[in-house]
């Protein structure tokens, strides 16, 4: 199923707008979620990287399941990329149509 978005689009004489769906095309799709995919793989790792410099700034042992609790917090703040840039696109197609 493709991912859609609706938007508000103003209507003359109407104090109401009407709303748009704007979806995406699987092949669309489908390139968003490979390039999150590699985004995400390298910002895990980032927040891999970052969780040992938290727990070493802070004088905490490096237990190496700490250190993933840690960047899985940073990750999951981080990594809400995926829906965004789908969002995104849809927001450009739905301006792309405006008059």
């Amino acid at each position: 199923m493709a991912f859609s978005k609706r938007f508000p689009r103003t209507v003359k004489g109407s104090p109401y707008p009407s709303w748009e769906e704007i979806a995406l095309t699987d092949s669309e799709e489908r390139e968003i979620e490979e390039q999150s995919r590699q985004e995400n793989i390298k910002l895990f790792q980032e927040c891999i990287e970052d969780a040992k410099k938290i727990a070493s700034s802070k004088s905490l042992k490096d237990y190496q399941t700490d250190l993933i609790h840690i960047a899985i917090s940073l990750f999951e703040k981080r990594a809400s990329h995926s829906v965004y840039q789908k969002e995104r696109r849809c927001k450009d197609k739905f301006e792309e149509k405006s008059p």
